[in-house]
């Protein structure tokens, strides 16, 4: 119960849990934006073979 006390109760603490949520949204996006393009990549290369 301390540990959440000081980890939403003090600076240092939200700003850890806002680099978190910020690194874990960076990560989404990334693997969102690279798993579209490596799909649109597929779709181009199954056109241009056809």
């Amino acid at each position: 119960m301390q540990a959440l006390q000081v980890l939403f109760g003090t600076d240092v603490g939200l700003m850890s849990v806002a680099v978190i949520a910020i690194t874990l949204g960076m990560g989404g996006f990334y693997l969102h934006f690279f798993l579209k393009h490596m799909h649109e990549d597929e779709a181009r290369q199954q056109r241009g073979q056809r």
